[in-house]
């Protein structure tokens, strides 16, 4: 199986099956029983938030065709003559659908050249022409072409919408997946449906191909250990450990944590993002208690008492700078030779060792 199987496999087909995007699914409905379809969409975003799946969708409801669907990939399709193309094929009749819907995918990959094709179409487009452009860089896009754009802004799913549909997918696949396990592939999802997917693919071959242990896959349960060792992430144990020595400034406590990390072959970026979470964890509990229940909805139970507990500690040193040290540190593990250096140093900075 490929990487993107599931993720295609279970791709929303109709509104009612895509999730976390209500207020955007909520006015293209309006829009399509009052009649009131625009000639030009952009749809903003992070990666795998489902910007291209909406836009297929919203193409089906105005009974576009297959025929009569065209999507462009502008990372590869960026140039002056690609848009040419699409202006002198917009004119023609759609074969068979009231409307010819034109998909273009990360369109802030254009040339200027090419922004400039595109906006003399989308300024008089054909009655029959609709255009959804897709980005996941809104910023990179000239004014020009956003104004003459009904614009939608697509959300990154929380947590809990990334748990809900791993452990739904993977119901659907045959598998169990205790809770801790889909917060674990949740979590390494980062906001996207599609890198979740990707994570559960990975788990579901691994133990397809018995990496994990017979009993995991005789019983088609995944478990969190299972969960761990297929992505090579950290065990709960070994972040909480780094967390408390920021917290009472101990770096031997913290250096152990990281050694016990590269022993076991953890990614130091997966392990760098889970401290992170559970730093942000204990900041907010600490300084906007009304953050509890949304916080209850992202982290297990065991790591959300630990956070709650590390919170109310008067003596804990977990502060702002702490935050802004580990983003540093995640930032220089792009090129950083030994992987886990940039996370030592920021240890011995925070706990007032450094020389």
């Amino acid at each position: 199986m490929t990487q993107e199987v599931l993720y295609r496999k279970y791709r929303p087909q109709k509104f009612s099956e895509v999730v976390g995007q209500d207020h955007v699914i909520d006015v293209l409905q309006a829009a399509l029983k009052n009649g009131g379809t625009a000639h030009a969409y952009l749809f903003a975003g992070s990666r795998g938030t489902g910007k291209t799946s909406v836009a297929r969708i919203f193409a089906r409801e105005i009974g576009t065709s297959q025929n009569d669907l065209y999507e462009i990939d502008a990372a590869s399709n960026r140039g002056i003559d690609d848009i040419r193309a699409i202006r002198e094929a917009v004119n023609a009749q759609p074969f068979e659908s009231p409307y010819k819907v034109y998909i273009i995918d990360e369109v802030h990959m254009l040339t200027k050249e090419a922004f400039n094709a595109l906006l003399k179409t989308l300024e008089e487009p054909p009655k029959h022409a609709i255009f959804i452009l897709a980005t996941t860089e809104l910023d990179k896009l000239p004014e020009t072409i956003i104004s003459r754009c009904q614009v939608f802004t697509f959300k990154k799913p929380t947590q809990k919408i990334l748990k809900d549909v791993v452990l739904k997918t993977a119901k659907a696949e045959g598998f169990i997946l205790e809770p801790a396990a889909a917060e674990l592939i949740a979590l390494l999802g980062d906001g996207s449906f599609r890198d979740a997917m990707g994570t559960l693919q990975k788990v579901v071959g691994g133990l397809e191909g018995g990496k994990s242990g017979a009993g995991s896959v005789a019983g088609k349960k995944v478990s969190l250990e299972d969960v761990a060792t297929i992505t090579g992430s950290p065990r709960g144990a070994m972040v909480n450990d780094f967390v408390t020595a920021l917290a009472k400034k101990d770096i031997g406590l913290g250096l152990r944590a990281l050694q016990q990390a590269v022993e076991a072959n953890v990614d130091m970026k997966v392990y760098i993002t889970m401290v992170l979470e559970r730093v942000r964890a204990v900041l907010l509990l600490r300084m906007a208690p009304n953050f509890v229940a949304t916080l209850k909805g992202e982290l297990s139970e065991t790591d959300f008492v630990f956070a709650e507990n590390l919170s109310k500690d008067a003596t804990s040193s977990i502060a702002g700078a702490t935050i802004v040290a580990l983003l540093d540190a995640q930032q220089q593990m792009g090129y950083a030779t030994i992987a886990q250096l940039p996370l030592e140093l920021a240890l011995i900075k925070l706990v007032g060792q450094n020389t």
